[in-house]
Protein backbone atom coordinates (compact mmCIF):
# COMPACT_ATOMS: atom_id res chain seq x y z
CA UNK A 1 0.00 0.00 0.00
CA UNK A 2 1.31 3.46 -0.87
CA UNK A 3 2.27 5.83 1.94
CA UNK A 4 -0.38 8.30 0.78
CA UNK A 5 -3.08 5.63 1.10
CA UNK A 6 -1.78 4.59 4.50
CA UNK A 7 -1.95 8.20 5.69
CA UNK A 8 -5.47 8.55 4.42
CA UNK A 9 -6.45 5.33 6.18
CA UNK A 10 -4.93 6.54 9.45
CA UNK A 11 -6.83 9.82 9.17
CA UNK A 12 -10.09 7.98 8.51
CA UNK A 13 -9.51 5.67 11.48
CA UNK A 14 -8.76 8.62 13.75
CA UNK A 15 -11.92 10.35 12.64
CA UNK A 16 -13.89 7.17 13.20
CA UNK A 17 -12.62 6.53 16.70
CA UNK A 18 -12.98 10.19 17.60
CA UNK A 19 -16.61 9.86 16.58
CA UNK A 20 -17.13 7.09 19.10
CA UNK A 21 -16.83 9.55 21.94
CA UNK A 22 -19.43 11.98 23.23
CA UNK A 23 -17.29 14.91 24.36
CA UNK A 24 -18.59 18.15 25.84
CA UNK A 25 -18.62 20.43 22.80
CA UNK A 26 -21.11 23.23 22.33
CA UNK A 27 -20.20 23.58 18.65
CA UNK A 28 -21.20 20.04 17.75
CA UNK A 29 -24.48 18.21 18.16
CA UNK A 30 -24.20 15.28 20.55
CA UNK A 31 -23.66 11.81 19.15
CA UNK A 32 -25.75 10.12 21.82
CA UNK A 33 -29.51 10.72 21.72
CA UNK A 34 -30.90 13.44 23.97
CA UNK A 35 -34.60 12.70 24.39
CA UNK A 36 -37.24 15.05 25.79
CA UNK A 37 -40.79 13.94 26.61
CA UNK A 38 -43.31 16.71 27.23
CA UNK A 39 -45.82 14.99 29.50
CA UNK A 40 -48.85 16.81 30.91
CA UNK A 41 -51.34 14.89 33.01
CA UNK A 42 -54.92 15.85 33.61
CA UNK A 43 -57.20 15.74 36.64
CA UNK A 44 -60.86 16.75 36.52
CA UNK A 45 -61.03 18.30 40.00
CA UNK A 46 -58.74 19.83 42.63
CA UNK A 47 -60.39 19.56 46.08
CA UNK A 48 -57.45 21.10 47.91
CA UNK A 49 -58.25 24.62 46.67
CA UNK A 50 -61.75 25.90 45.97
CA UNK A 51 -60.36 28.55 43.60
CA UNK A 52 -59.16 25.80 41.27
CA UNK A 53 -62.39 24.96 39.49
CA UNK A 54 -63.05 22.50 36.70
CA UNK A 55 -62.92 25.40 34.25
CA UNK A 56 -59.55 26.56 35.55
CA UNK A 57 -58.16 23.05 35.13
CA UNK A 58 -59.61 22.71 31.63
CA UNK A 59 -58.28 26.09 30.52
CA UNK A 60 -54.83 25.07 31.77
CA UNK A 61 -54.81 22.14 29.36
CA UNK A 62 -56.09 24.35 26.52
CA UNK A 63 -53.21 26.75 27.11
CA UNK A 64 -50.65 23.93 27.25
CA UNK A 65 -51.88 22.62 23.90
CA UNK A 66 -51.87 26.09 22.34
CA UNK A 67 -48.27 26.70 23.43
CA UNK A 68 -47.08 23.33 22.14
CA UNK A 69 -48.84 23.88 18.80
CA UNK A 70 -47.38 27.38 18.50
CA UNK A 71 -43.85 26.00 18.70
CA UNK A 72 -44.57 22.79 16.77
CA UNK A 73 -43.64 20.35 19.51
CA UNK A 74 -45.70 17.28 20.28
CA UNK A 75 -46.12 15.44 23.52
CA UNK A 76 -48.16 13.19 25.76
CA UNK A 77 -51.34 13.92 27.69
CA UNK A 78 -52.21 11.41 30.40
CA UNK A 79 -55.77 11.23 31.70
CA UNK A 80 -56.90 10.46 35.20
CA UNK A 81 -60.15 8.49 34.97
CA UNK A 82 -62.44 11.35 35.99
CA UNK A 83 -61.00 13.47 33.17
CA UNK A 84 -61.14 10.51 30.79
CA UNK A 85 -64.93 10.26 31.10
CA UNK A 86 -65.49 14.01 30.85
CA UNK A 87 -66.93 15.02 27.42
CA UNK A 88 -65.00 18.31 27.25
CA UNK A 89 -61.63 16.60 27.58
CA UNK A 90 -62.69 13.89 25.15
CA UNK A 91 -63.51 16.46 22.47
CA UNK A 92 -60.36 18.47 23.10
CA UNK A 93 -57.95 15.55 23.00
CA UNK A 94 -59.62 13.77 20.08
CA UNK A 95 -58.98 16.91 18.03
CA UNK A 96 -55.19 16.59 18.42
CA UNK A 97 -53.19 15.11 15.52
CA UNK A 98 -52.16 11.59 16.51
CA UNK A 99 -48.82 11.84 14.72
CA UNK A 100 -47.79 14.59 17.18
CA UNK A 101 -49.73 13.92 20.37
CA UNK A 102 -50.27 10.80 22.44
CA UNK A 103 -53.14 10.17 24.85
CA UNK A 104 -52.48 7.77 27.71
CA UNK A 105 -53.38 6.99 31.32
CA UNK A 106 -52.45 8.85 34.50
CA UNK A 107 -52.64 6.20 37.22
CA UNK A 108 -54.20 8.01 40.13
CA UNK A 109 -57.47 6.38 41.11
CA UNK A 110 -60.49 8.65 41.74
CA UNK A 111 -63.89 7.74 43.11
CA UNK A 112 -65.72 7.17 39.77
CA UNK A 113 -63.15 4.54 38.72
CA UNK A 114 -63.13 2.72 42.04
CA UNK A 115 -66.93 2.62 42.26
CA UNK A 116 -67.30 1.40 38.68
CA UNK A 117 -64.81 -1.37 39.44
CA UNK A 118 -67.15 -2.51 42.23
CA UNK A 119 -64.91 -1.45 45.11
CA UNK A 120 -65.90 0.64 48.12
CA UNK A 121 -64.54 4.19 48.03
CA UNK A 122 -62.56 5.14 51.15
CA UNK A 123 -61.54 8.68 50.23
CA UNK A 124 -62.55 12.02 51.69
CA UNK A 125 -63.05 13.58 48.26
CA UNK A 126 -63.90 12.35 44.76
CA UNK A 127 -60.17 12.53 44.11
CA UNK A 128 -58.09 11.75 47.18
CA UNK A 129 -54.31 12.07 46.77
CA UNK A 130 -53.34 9.87 49.73
CA UNK A 131 -51.26 6.76 48.96
CA UNK A 132 -53.70 4.31 50.54
CA UNK A 133 -56.70 5.64 48.56
CA UNK A 134 -55.60 7.30 45.34
CA UNK A 135 -52.89 4.87 44.21
CA UNK A 136 -52.67 1.21 43.28
CA UNK A 137 -50.56 0.38 46.34
CA UNK A 138 -53.69 0.92 48.46
CA UNK A 139 -55.61 -1.93 46.81
CA UNK A 140 -55.21 -5.71 46.76
CA UNK A 141 -53.82 -7.37 43.63
CA UNK A 142 -57.27 -8.64 42.62
CA UNK A 143 -58.75 -5.17 43.12
CA UNK A 144 -55.97 -3.69 41.01
CA UNK A 145 -56.89 -6.01 38.14
CA UNK A 146 -60.55 -4.93 38.31
CA UNK A 147 -59.53 -1.27 38.33
CA UNK A 148 -57.22 -1.77 35.34
CA UNK A 149 -59.84 -3.64 33.34
CA UNK A 150 -62.42 -0.92 34.04
CA UNK A 151 -60.13 1.93 32.99
CA UNK A 152 -58.80 0.22 29.87
CA UNK A 153 -62.27 -0.83 28.68
CA UNK A 154 -63.62 2.72 29.00
CA UNK A 155 -60.54 4.23 27.40
CA UNK A 156 -61.02 1.98 24.37
CA UNK A 157 -64.71 2.86 24.13
CA UNK A 158 -63.81 6.54 24.05
CA UNK A 159 -60.67 6.58 21.87
CA UNK A 160 -60.97 3.30 19.96
CA UNK A 161 -57.71 1.82 21.24
CA UNK A 162 -56.03 0.92 24.52
CA UNK A 163 -53.56 3.39 26.08
CA UNK A 164 -49.92 2.65 25.30
CA UNK A 165 -48.42 4.75 28.07
CA UNK A 166 -49.35 4.63 31.75
CA UNK A 167 -47.56 6.73 34.35
CA UNK A 168 -47.92 7.75 37.98
CA UNK A 169 -45.88 8.86 40.95
CA UNK A 170 -45.81 5.21 42.04
CA UNK A 171 -47.12 2.00 40.48
CA UNK A 172 -46.67 -1.48 41.94
CA UNK A 173 -45.17 -4.44 40.07
CA UNK A 174 -48.38 -6.47 39.97
CA UNK A 175 -50.25 -3.66 38.21
CA UNK A 176 -47.50 -3.12 35.65
CA UNK A 177 -47.22 -6.85 34.95
CA UNK A 178 -50.97 -7.07 34.42
CA UNK A 179 -51.11 -4.00 32.15
CA UNK A 180 -48.23 -5.27 30.04
CA UNK A 181 -49.31 -8.91 29.80
CA UNK A 182 -52.97 -8.20 29.02
CA UNK A 183 -52.92 -4.83 27.26
CA UNK A 184 -49.36 -4.58 25.95
CA UNK A 185 -48.59 -1.09 27.18
CA UNK A 186 -45.31 0.20 25.73
CA UNK A 187 -44.04 2.70 28.32
CA UNK A 188 -44.44 3.79 31.90
CA UNK A 189 -42.98 6.50 34.11
CA UNK A 190 -42.61 7.03 37.84
CA UNK A 191 -41.54 9.80 40.16
CA UNK A 192 -38.03 11.14 40.50
CA UNK A 193 -35.99 9.99 43.49
CA UNK A 194 -37.23 11.74 46.63
CA UNK A 195 -37.72 11.08 50.34
CA UNK A 196 -41.19 11.63 51.77
CA UNK A 197 -42.41 14.35 49.41
CA UNK A 198 -46.23 14.15 49.14
CA UNK A 199 -46.12 10.79 50.89
CA UNK A 200 -43.88 9.10 48.31
CA UNK A 201 -40.39 7.76 48.95
CA UNK A 202 -38.46 6.38 45.99
CA UNK A 203 -34.79 6.26 46.85
CA UNK A 204 -31.79 4.47 45.41
CA UNK A 205 -33.18 3.46 42.01
CA UNK A 206 -31.95 3.89 38.47
CA UNK A 207 -31.22 7.62 38.50
CA UNK A 208 -33.04 9.36 35.67
CA UNK A 209 -33.12 7.82 32.13
CA UNK A 210 -35.08 4.53 31.98
CA UNK A 211 -34.84 0.90 33.04
CA UNK A 212 -36.54 -2.50 32.80
CA UNK A 213 -37.93 -3.42 36.23
CA UNK A 214 -37.93 -6.79 37.90
CA UNK A 215 -41.17 -8.68 37.43
CA UNK A 216 -41.65 -8.55 41.21
CA UNK A 217 -40.42 -5.02 41.93
CA UNK A 218 -41.50 -2.02 39.87
CA UNK A 219 -38.67 0.14 41.23
CA UNK A 220 -35.83 -2.38 41.07
CA UNK A 221 -33.97 -2.81 37.78
CA UNK A 222 -33.67 -6.44 36.72
CA UNK A 223 -30.29 -7.98 35.98
CA UNK A 224 -31.42 -10.69 33.56
CA UNK A 225 -33.80 -10.62 30.60
CA UNK A 226 -35.76 -13.61 31.86
CA UNK A 227 -36.48 -11.87 35.18
CA UNK A 228 -37.36 -8.44 33.80
CA UNK A 229 -40.64 -6.93 32.75
CA UNK A 230 -39.82 -5.79 29.19
CA UNK A 231 -41.53 -2.46 29.77
CA UNK A 232 -39.29 0.63 29.98
CA UNK A 233 -39.95 2.86 32.97
CA UNK A 234 -38.79 6.47 32.57
CA UNK A 235 -37.93 8.69 35.54
CA UNK A 236 -40.04 11.83 35.68
CA UNK A 237 -39.60 15.53 36.32
CA UNK A 238 -36.08 16.41 35.15
CA UNK A 239 -34.13 16.37 38.42
CA UNK A 240 -31.25 18.72 39.10
CA UNK A 241 -28.30 16.27 39.03
CA UNK A 242 -26.64 17.96 42.00
CA UNK A 243 -29.19 19.76 44.20
CA UNK A 244 -32.12 17.34 43.95
CA UNK A 245 -29.89 14.64 45.44
CA UNK A 246 -28.16 16.85 48.01
CA UNK A 247 -31.57 17.57 49.52
CA UNK A 248 -33.80 14.62 48.67
CA UNK A 249 -36.79 16.24 50.36
CA UNK A 250 -36.68 19.26 48.07
CA UNK A 251 -38.15 19.71 44.60
CA UNK A 252 -35.45 21.06 42.30
CA UNK A 253 -36.70 19.91 38.93
CA UNK A 254 -37.77 21.01 35.47
CA UNK A 255 -41.34 21.47 36.72
CA UNK A 256 -42.20 25.01 35.56
CA UNK A 257 -44.02 26.04 38.75
CA UNK A 258 -40.81 26.16 40.83
CA UNK A 259 -39.23 29.59 40.65
CA UNK A 260 -35.80 28.38 41.79
CA UNK A 261 -35.66 25.66 39.12
CA UNK A 262 -37.99 24.98 36.17
CA UNK A 263 -39.52 28.46 36.36
CA UNK A 264 -36.14 30.21 36.56
CA UNK A 265 -34.50 31.28 33.29
CA UNK A 266 -30.93 30.89 34.53
CA UNK A 267 -31.58 27.41 35.87
CA UNK A 268 -33.49 26.30 32.76
CA UNK A 269 -30.73 27.49 30.42
CA UNK A 270 -28.09 25.79 32.55
CA UNK A 271 -30.06 22.53 32.73
CA UNK A 272 -30.50 22.25 28.98
CA UNK A 273 -26.91 23.32 28.36
CA UNK A 274 -25.58 20.43 30.43
CA UNK A 275 -28.32 18.09 29.15
CA UNK A 276 -27.42 18.64 25.51
CA UNK A 277 -23.68 19.26 25.58
CA UNK A 278 -22.10 17.34 28.43
CA UNK A 279 -20.96 13.75 27.82
CA UNK A 280 -23.67 11.08 28.03
CA UNK A 281 -23.25 7.35 27.86
CA UNK A 282 -26.06 5.57 26.02
CA UNK A 283 -28.61 8.40 25.93
CA UNK A 284 -29.79 11.35 27.97
CA UNK A 285 -33.42 11.83 28.95
CA UNK A 286 -35.64 14.38 30.62
CA UNK A 287 -39.37 14.93 31.07
CA UNK A 288 -40.90 18.39 30.78
CA UNK A 289 -44.52 19.41 31.39
CA UNK A 290 -46.82 19.77 34.39
CA UNK A 291 -50.11 18.48 35.81
CA UNK A 292 -53.05 20.83 35.37
CA UNK A 293 -53.68 21.01 39.14
CA UNK A 294 -50.99 23.69 39.41
CA UNK A 295 -53.01 25.92 37.00
CA UNK A 296 -51.86 27.96 34.03
CA UNK A 297 -51.20 31.06 36.14
CA UNK A 298 -48.53 29.17 38.10
CA UNK A 299 -46.87 27.35 35.20
CA UNK A 300 -47.15 29.89 32.37
CA UNK A 301 -43.85 31.68 32.98
CA UNK A 302 -41.87 28.44 33.23
CA UNK A 303 -43.46 26.79 30.21
CA UNK A 304 -43.00 29.93 28.12
CA UNK A 305 -39.30 29.72 28.99
CA UNK A 306 -38.98 26.03 28.31
CA UNK A 307 -41.11 25.24 25.27
CA UNK A 308 -39.44 27.75 22.87
CA UNK A 309 -36.02 26.51 24.06
CA UNK A 310 -36.99 22.87 23.55
CA UNK A 311 -38.32 23.73 20.08
CA UNK A 312 -35.08 25.50 19.14
CA UNK A 313 -32.90 22.64 20.36
CA UNK A 314 -35.03 20.26 18.32
CA UNK A 315 -34.59 22.37 15.17
CA UNK A 316 -30.84 22.43 15.77
CA UNK A 317 -30.78 18.64 15.99
CA UNK A 318 -29.52 18.62 19.57
CA UNK A 319 -32.54 16.86 21.06
CA UNK A 320 -35.38 14.57 20.05
CA UNK A 321 -38.84 15.58 21.25
CA UNK A 322 -40.95 12.43 21.45
CA UNK A 323 -44.09 11.12 23.04
CA UNK A 324 -43.62 8.78 25.97
CA UNK A 325 -44.85 5.91 23.82
CA UNK A 326 -42.37 6.68 21.03
CA UNK A 327 -39.50 6.70 23.54
CA UNK A 328 -40.73 3.43 25.02
CA UNK A 329 -40.78 1.71 21.63
CA UNK A 330 -37.32 3.07 20.80
CA UNK A 331 -35.94 1.87 24.12
CA UNK A 332 -37.40 -1.60 23.65
CA UNK A 333 -35.97 -1.86 20.13
CA UNK A 334 -32.56 -0.56 21.20
CA UNK A 335 -31.91 -2.35 24.50
CA UNK A 336 -32.57 -6.02 25.30
CA UNK A 337 -31.72 -5.37 28.96
CA UNK A 338 -31.33 -2.21 31.03
CA UNK A 339 -28.42 -0.24 29.55
CA UNK A 340 -25.54 1.56 31.19
CA UNK A 341 -26.08 5.34 31.08
CA UNK A 342 -24.64 8.49 32.59
CA UNK A 343 -25.72 12.04 33.35
CA UNK A 344 -22.80 14.43 33.68
CA UNK A 345 -22.33 18.04 34.75
CA UNK A 346 -19.01 19.61 33.75
CA UNK A 347 -20.01 23.17 34.66
CA UNK A 348 -22.44 23.92 37.46
CA UNK A 349 -24.96 26.71 37.85
CA UNK A 350 -23.75 30.22 38.66
CA UNK A 351 -20.56 30.53 40.69
CA UNK A 352 -20.60 26.93 41.94
CA UNK A 353 -17.57 24.84 41.02
CA UNK A 354 -19.36 21.51 41.54
CA UNK A 355 -19.16 18.78 38.92
CA UNK A 356 -20.85 15.42 38.95
CA UNK A 357 -21.25 12.13 37.15
CA UNK A 358 -24.17 9.77 37.63
CA UNK A 359 -23.60 6.23 36.37
CA UNK A 360 -26.34 3.61 36.14
CA UNK A 361 -26.33 0.01 35.05
CA UNK A 362 -28.63 -2.94 35.63
CA UNK A 363 -26.50 -3.85 38.67
CA UNK A 364 -25.98 -0.56 40.51
CA UNK A 365 -25.94 3.21 40.44
CA UNK A 366 -23.29 5.59 41.72
CA UNK A 367 -22.69 9.32 41.93
CA UNK A 368 -19.29 10.99 41.86
CA UNK A 369 -19.30 14.59 43.09
CA UNK A 370 -16.48 17.13 42.92
CA UNK A 371 -16.72 20.22 45.12
CA UNK A 372 -13.96 22.72 45.92
CA UNK A 373 -11.54 20.47 44.04
CA UNK A 374 -12.27 17.36 46.12
CA UNK A 375 -13.99 14.14 45.16
CA UNK A 376 -16.65 12.25 47.07
CA UNK A 377 -18.43 9.12 45.97
CA UNK A 378 -21.70 10.18 47.56
CA UNK A 379 -23.95 7.37 46.36
CA UNK A 380 -23.74 3.65 45.69
CA UNK A 381 -26.93 1.58 45.57
CA UNK A 382 -27.07 -2.05 44.47
CA UNK A 383 -29.92 -3.66 42.51
CA UNK A 384 -31.30 -7.15 43.10
CA UNK A 385 -34.14 -8.49 40.95
CA UNK A 386 -35.03 -11.15 43.56
CA UNK A 387 -36.24 -8.60 46.12
CA UNK A 388 -39.98 -7.92 45.78
CA UNK A 389 -41.44 -4.49 46.30
CA UNK A 390 -43.48 -4.00 49.48
CA UNK A 391 -46.76 -3.95 47.55
CA UNK A 392 -46.43 -7.02 45.38
CA UNK A 393 -49.03 -8.76 47.58
CA UNK A 394 -49.62 -6.29 50.42
CA UNK A 395 -51.28 -2.86 50.57
CA UNK A 396 -50.35 0.35 52.31
CA UNK A 397 -52.77 1.50 54.98
CA UNK A 398 -51.17 4.91 55.55
CA UNK A 399 -50.46 7.97 53.45
CA UNK A 400 -46.97 6.75 52.63
CA UNK A 401 -45.44 4.41 50.09
CA UNK A 402 -41.83 3.26 50.07
CA UNK A 403 -39.64 1.98 47.27
CA UNK A 404 -35.96 1.28 47.94
CA UNK A 405 -32.90 -0.50 46.59
CA UNK A 406 -29.83 -1.57 48.62
CA UNK A 407 -27.70 1.29 50.02
CA UNK A 408 -23.92 0.95 50.24
CA UNK A 409 -23.37 4.70 50.30
CA UNK A 410 -26.31 7.04 50.86
CA UNK A 411 -24.82 10.51 50.88
CA UNK A 412 -28.06 12.41 51.44
CA UNK A 413 -29.45 10.28 54.25
CA UNK A 414 -26.07 9.71 55.91
CA UNK A 415 -24.85 13.29 55.58
CA UNK A 416 -26.11 16.77 56.38
CA UNK A 417 -28.88 18.46 54.39
CA UNK A 418 -27.34 19.97 51.27
CA UNK A 419 -23.96 18.39 52.05
CA UNK A 420 -23.95 14.67 51.18
CA UNK A 421 -21.31 12.42 52.73
CA UNK A 422 -19.66 9.35 51.22
CA UNK A 423 -16.34 7.85 50.25
CA UNK A 424 -13.61 10.46 50.42
CA UNK A 425 -10.42 9.98 48.47
CA UNK A 426 -7.60 10.35 50.99
CA UNK A 427 -3.80 10.42 50.84
CA UNK A 428 -1.11 10.17 53.50
CA UNK A 429 2.08 12.17 53.36
CA UNK A 430 4.67 12.78 56.04
CA UNK A 431 2.47 11.09 58.61
CA UNK A 432 -0.53 13.32 57.83
CA UNK A 433 -3.79 12.18 56.22
CA UNK A 434 -5.86 14.59 54.18
CA UNK A 435 -8.34 14.65 51.32
CA UNK A 436 -6.92 14.59 47.82
CA UNK A 437 -7.49 17.85 45.96
CA UNK A 438 -7.11 18.52 42.27
CA UNK A 439 -8.31 20.13 39.09
CA UNK A 440 -11.25 19.49 36.82
CA UNK A 441 -12.22 15.89 36.02
CA UNK A 442 -12.44 14.89 32.37
CA UNK A 443 -15.32 12.59 31.41
CA UNK A 444 -14.85 10.40 28.35
CA UNK A 445 -17.62 7.97 27.46
CA UNK A 446 -17.24 5.49 24.64
CA UNK A 447 -20.46 4.37 23.00
CA UNK A 448 -20.54 1.16 24.99
CA UNK A 449 -21.17 0.21 28.61
CA UNK A 450 -18.19 2.02 30.10
CA UNK A 451 -17.58 5.50 31.48
CA UNK A 452 -14.15 6.92 32.17
CA UNK A 453 -12.91 9.76 34.34
CA UNK A 454 -9.41 11.22 34.42
CA UNK A 455 -8.80 13.50 37.39
CA UNK A 456 -5.47 15.35 37.76
CA UNK A 457 -4.63 15.99 41.39
CA UNK A 458 -1.80 17.05 43.62
CA UNK A 459 -1.31 13.33 44.38
CA UNK A 460 -1.17 12.12 40.79
CA UNK A 461 -3.61 11.42 37.97
CA UNK A 462 -6.50 9.35 39.23
CA UNK A 463 -8.30 7.23 36.68
CA UNK A 464 -11.82 6.04 37.45
CA UNK A 465 -13.47 3.40 35.31
CA UNK A 466 -17.12 2.47 35.57
CA UNK A 467 -18.64 -0.49 33.83
CA UNK A 468 -21.78 -2.55 34.29
CA UNK A 469 -20.47 -4.61 37.20
CA UNK A 470 -17.62 -2.75 38.89
CA UNK A 471 -15.91 0.51 39.73
CA UNK A 472 -12.13 0.82 39.40
CA UNK A 473 -9.83 3.54 40.74
CA UNK A 474 -6.17 3.65 39.72
CA UNK A 475 -3.35 6.18 39.99
CA UNK A 476 -1.34 6.54 36.81
CA UNK A 477 1.81 7.95 38.46
CA UNK A 478 4.64 5.73 39.60
CA UNK A 479 5.54 5.54 42.39
CA UNK A 480 1.95 5.97 43.48
CA UNK A 481 1.01 8.04 46.54
CA UNK A 482 -0.18 6.42 49.74
CA UNK A 483 -3.93 6.74 49.10
CA UNK A 484 -7.19 5.10 50.18
CA UNK A 485 -10.97 5.52 50.29
CA UNK A 486 -12.65 6.39 53.57
CA UNK A 487 -16.42 6.15 54.07
CA UNK A 488 -17.55 8.97 56.33
CA UNK A 489 -21.03 9.71 57.64
CA UNK A 490 -22.64 12.33 59.86
CA UNK A 491 -22.41 11.76 63.60
CA UNK A 492 -26.13 11.02 63.92
CA UNK A 493 -26.41 8.86 60.79
CA UNK A 494 -28.06 5.44 61.01
CA UNK A 495 -26.48 3.11 58.50
CA UNK A 496 -27.19 -0.55 57.65
CA UNK A 497 -23.53 -1.58 57.93
CA UNK A 498 -23.24 -4.83 59.89
CA UNK A 499 -19.55 -5.70 59.74
CA UNK A 500 -16.45 -5.73 57.59
CA UNK A 501 -13.77 -8.23 56.75
CA UNK A 502 -10.64 -7.82 54.66
CA UNK A 503 -12.49 -8.29 51.36
CA UNK A 504 -16.02 -6.95 51.92
CA UNK A 505 -18.38 -4.72 53.85
CA UNK A 506 -21.57 -6.51 54.89
CA UNK A 507 -24.89 -4.67 55.16
CA UNK A 508 -28.40 -5.48 56.37
CA UNK A 509 -31.23 -3.30 55.04
CA UNK A 510 -34.96 -3.90 55.24
CA UNK A 511 -34.38 -7.58 56.06
CA UNK A 512 -31.92 -8.20 53.20
CA UNK A 513 -28.22 -9.00 53.64
CA UNK A 514 -25.81 -7.89 50.92
CA UNK A 515 -22.19 -6.87 50.58
CA UNK A 516 -19.79 -4.53 48.88
CA UNK A 517 -17.11 -6.80 47.49
CA UNK A 518 -13.57 -5.52 47.12
CA UNK A 519 -12.14 -7.49 44.21
CA UNK A 520 -8.82 -5.67 44.43
CA UNK A 521 -7.70 -3.94 47.58
CA UNK A 522 -8.41 -4.53 51.26
CA UNK A 523 -10.93 -3.31 53.84
CA UNK A 524 -10.00 -2.08 57.30
CA UNK A 525 -12.02 -0.63 60.16
CA UNK A 526 -12.69 3.08 60.20
CA UNK A 527 -11.31 5.69 62.54
CA UNK A 528 -12.68 8.96 63.96
CA UNK A 529 -16.06 9.23 62.27
CA UNK A 530 -15.56 6.88 59.34
CA UNK A 531 -17.26 3.51 58.88
CA UNK A 532 -14.36 1.81 57.14
CA UNK A 533 -11.46 2.28 54.76
CA UNK A 534 -10.49 0.59 51.51
CA UNK A 535 -6.79 0.44 50.63
CA UNK A 536 -5.47 -0.27 47.12
CA UNK A 537 -3.49 -3.27 46.00
CA UNK A 538 -1.00 -2.84 43.18
CA UNK A 539 -2.13 0.78 42.95
CA UNK A 540 -5.78 -0.06 42.25
CA UNK A 541 -9.08 -0.46 44.04
CA UNK A 542 -11.76 -2.53 42.31
CA UNK A 543 -15.24 -2.61 43.81
CA UNK A 544 -17.39 -5.47 42.57
CA UNK A 545 -20.99 -4.23 42.43
CA UNK A 546 -22.84 -7.22 40.97
CA UNK A 547 -23.66 -10.79 41.97
CA UNK A 548 -25.38 -9.81 45.21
Amino acid sequence: MEIKNVSNLVILLLLYFNGLYAQSDTARAPLTPRIVNIVNFIRLIEPRDTAITKDVLYQTVENQIALMKKYHVGGTFLLQYDALIDPRYQRLLKSLPRDQFEIGAWWELPQPLIKKAGIKWRGKYAWDWHSDVGFSVGYTPKEREKIIDTYFADFKKIFGYYPGSVASWVIDAHSLDYMYDKYRIVASANCKDQVGTDGFTLWGGYWNQAYYPSRINAYMPAQHAEKQLPLPIFRMLGSDPIRQYADGRSVTTLEPVYGHAGGNEQWVNWFFQTFTNDPALGFNYTQAGQENSFTWAAMQKGLELQIPLIARLQREGKIRVETLGQSGRWFRKTYPVTPATTFAVTRDLGESDQKTLWYNSRYYRTNLLWKHGRLRIVDVHLFNEAIPDKYLHAVTTVNQSYFYTLPVVDGFQWGARGNPEGFRLMAAKDGKEEEVSGGDPVFTHALSKKAHVLWPSANGKFEIGLDEEQLTITVQDSPAPDWFLELRVAADAHTPLEKTDSRAAVYMFDGHTYRLKVAQGSVSTGVSGSLYRIYPRNNSIVLRLSDQ
